[in-house]
């Protein structure tokens, strides 16, 4: 482009600027300009529908020719900018940008391709990456060793160029940058890759590198959604034996702006607002949504209901000292083969406004939360997980016991302070994991013992089960009538090769009744923190001096519970109803996982620790050994201590057997020599 052409259209886009109204009549960019220096502002956002209405040639010749027409649009702006405020002018005129905004087009990463080159583009997705902040130069001082002569030297490109020769003593080696007189500026390197929504079944998700510069850096953290406007360009992949024919896209960024902080992938229009609101109003709507979840499955109601109030969960409260209170609703399935866990979670991660499905065997604990990993270039980048991506929206995770005990571990932050905290690699950071949890294992013994304990049922920690809401089993029993019931259920949509009962309401409209109904905030009434007070402090007094009863997370939980409901009904109170549906939830769970086997009673010990019946009866074990080994400590004969433990008439022979191999494997006490044991 000529000296003159470039000279024109800075001065045809420094007109725009000046001269263009909103529809109010004020000058939109004028106003924009003169609030830079009170907020020390560097950046002019510029819409592009403004632009195109304005001059449709100029818009066209800035997706074509976009380097050139930012660099008038850039000279444009200073000029602008110092009709306004000359002395600020001068101050930002190397690091003042135009920033385009609003393209007609956004693009996702599928459709990029090599016709793009070249040209302006938007492209939405989702940050996976980001790497540390680091000085870019732009117009690099090199100082000649022979004879002190400084040449400057403009940079394009990420490989630096150094000058051929010195312009005074023709010196054509011996050069060094001088750091003083060398132009720099901030530069990060992102990952974008295409949302998980978008992304075609059985495919790989498209990714690609974008570079900040100038003041939009840290404007986007791992697991962002984000609409980034930029350059696309090009860069040489290289090997061991050189450069290679394939080039690898990136995308030069002008512009980066957040999607919707709420989950707003989907647009409600004005009749899905009231088609919706008509739903909720409905006599019967509780039970006709509850029964518009995974409709293909048959049965299994209470733990429908707990999925549906999860996909919602309750507002994230944050107090003024900046504590955090949790919302989102933590579910944990254990059934026997064959019971639909999997469906049921893959359900909730396609019905969620933003979800994830992973399976705990092909998880690792990096994957799951964040990582560090170094890049070609050297930088180190920060790498979100499955529970970062899914901010905002539910993660599910099937086989969750068959996960390695240090993956799983790093689920304990995320599913109650809701964040994932990373130290390696000198980065510390802390991200956003506010999601629900609805996690699927299998029993210990492939099916339910139902006359054993939970924790004795389950692979899994007793500080990971004490984290979530709502634990349910799903027992395989046979029944005749049920299994006649499913049996026909599974055999109707194998031959209708759909639901074999449609449900009240269609997948997708149900999808924008959780969007629709996650807005509200519902408060808690009188009447509800009533009800809630009398059940927590019924359950309190169940228990003994001795005995795990509830604990305010169980609290918290019914809050969550309840807040959930009212959401669902689109109300912004919190109910007694609502409070009632939440109590019987936790009823029903107390009343299979939380209730000790060998008392009958609920005991929150079976999922906090040890039941007080077990505990009692490991005390009174201890108390045998240490009378039988004495004040020398002598070994105990293993055949002796049984019999011992039989004689205090509260162990059966298998029970006390079982008592000295317990003892043993959680290394309270150890073999010294065949058949006799020594406490540690």
């Amino acid at each position: 482009m000529s000296e003159a052409t470039t000279a024109k259209l800075t001065e045809l886009l420094t007109l725009f600027l000046k001269s263009f109204k909103s529809k109010d009549g004020s000058f939109k960019y004028r106003e924009r300009l003169s609030q830079l220096p009170s907020r020390g502002g560097k950046s002019l956002i510029v819409d592009f529908d403004d632009l195109n209405s304005y001059d449709i040639d100029l818009g066209l010749k800035l997706l074509t020719e976009p380097i050139e027409t930012l660099n008038s649009f850039d000279k444009a702006a200073y000029e602008a900018l110092r009709w306004e405020n000359p002395s600020y002018a001068d101050k930002i005129r190397k690091d003042l940008r135009v920033r385009i905004r609003n393209l007609p087009d956004k693009l996702s990463l599928r459709k990029l391709t090599t016709e793009h080159l070249g040209r302006l583009v938007a492209v939405s997705g989702m940050v996976i990456r980001a790497s540390e902040l680091k000085p870019l130069a732009m117009r690099v001082a090199f100082k000649c060793k022979k004879c002190g002569n400084i040449t400057h030297i403009e940079q394009i490109g990420i490989t630096l160029k150094k000058p051929t020769k010195c312009e005074r003593c023709t010196e054509t080696k011996n050069f060094e940058i001088d750091e003083k007189n060398t132009e720099f500026i901030d530069y990060q390197l992102i990952r974008l890759q295409e949302l998980p929504e978008e992304l075609p079944p059985g495919q790989l998700p498209q990714y690609i590198d974008v570079n900040l510069t100038g003041d939009i850096v840290n404007t986007a953290r791992p697991g962002d959604r984000v609409i980034v406007t930029g350059i696309v360009t090009v860069e040489q992949e290289y090997s061991t034996a050189g450069k290679l024919r394939i080039f690898k896209t990136k995308i030069q960024s002008n512009y980066i702006e957040p999607l919707a902080k709420s989950p707003e992938d989907i647009q409600i229009t004005k009749e899905d607002e009231e088609l919706i609101k008509s739903i909720a109003k409905e006599e019967n709507a509780y039970e006709r949504l509850i029964e518009s979840v995974c409709p293909t499955i048959y049965g299994y109601q209470t733990q429908k209901e707990a999925i549906l109030l999860s996909l919602l969960g309750a507002p994230q409260k944050i107090l003024p000292d900046g504590t955090t209170i949790r919302g989102d609703i933590n579910i944990l399935l254990i059934g026997d083969p064959g019971t639909a866990k999997s469906e049921l979670l893959k359900y909730a991660a396609r019905a969620a406004p933003r979800g994830l499905y992973t399976s705990g065997r092909g998880s690792t604990a990096a994957g799951l939360t964040a990582a560090v990993v170094r890049d070609r270039s050297g930088m180190m980048m920060l790498e979100a997980g499955a529970v970062v991506l899914a901010d905002q929206g539910v993660a599910a995770i099937d086989e969750f016991d068959k996960m390695r005990t240090e993956d799983r571990n790093a689920l304990h932050e995320v599913m109650e302070q809701q964040t994932v905290s990373v130290a390696k690699g000198g980065i510390v950071a802390t991200l956003n994991a506010r999601t629900s949890i609805i996690a699927a294992a299998n029993p210990i013994l492939g099916k339910y013992d139902p006359y054993r304990n939970i924790s004795d049922n389950v692979n899994l920690p007793i500080p990971l089960l004490t984290r979530f809401d709502l634990i349910f089993v799903l027992r395989d029993i046979p029944d005749r009538a049920k299994d006649e019931a499913l049996a026909k259920h599974v055999l109707t949509i194998h031959r209708k090769g759909g639901y074999a009962t449609a449900p009240p309401i269609d997948f997708e409209l149900l999808r924008k009744y959780l969007i629709y109904a996650k807005r509200i905030e519902p408060k808690l009434t009188k009447e509800a923190e009533d009800r809630l007070l009398e059940y927590y402090l019924q359950l309190r007094s169940m228990g003994s001096e001795f005995m795990i009863t509830v604990t305010p997370r169980q609290l918290e939980a019914l809050i969550r519970l309840a807040t959930a409901r009212a959401r669902l009904m689109l109300r912004d109170k919190v109910t007694e109803e609502d409070a009632l549906r939440a109590i019987a939830l936790m009823r029903k769970m107390l009343e299979t996982v939380g209730v000790d086997v060998r008392t009958g009673k609920i005991d929150l010990g079976v999922i906090h620790g040890k039941p007080l019946s077990e505990r009692s009866l490991l005390e009174t074990a201890i108390d045998v050994f240490k009378s039988l080994e004495g004040p020398e400590k002598n070994p105990v004969e293993g055949k002796r201590f049984i019999e011992e433990l039989v004689k205090t008439k509260k162990f059966t022979q298998e029970e006390a057997q079982r008592m000295l191999q317990t003892l043993n494997r959680s290394g309270q006490i150890y073999e010294v020599k065949p058949g006799f044991y020594r406490k540690l």
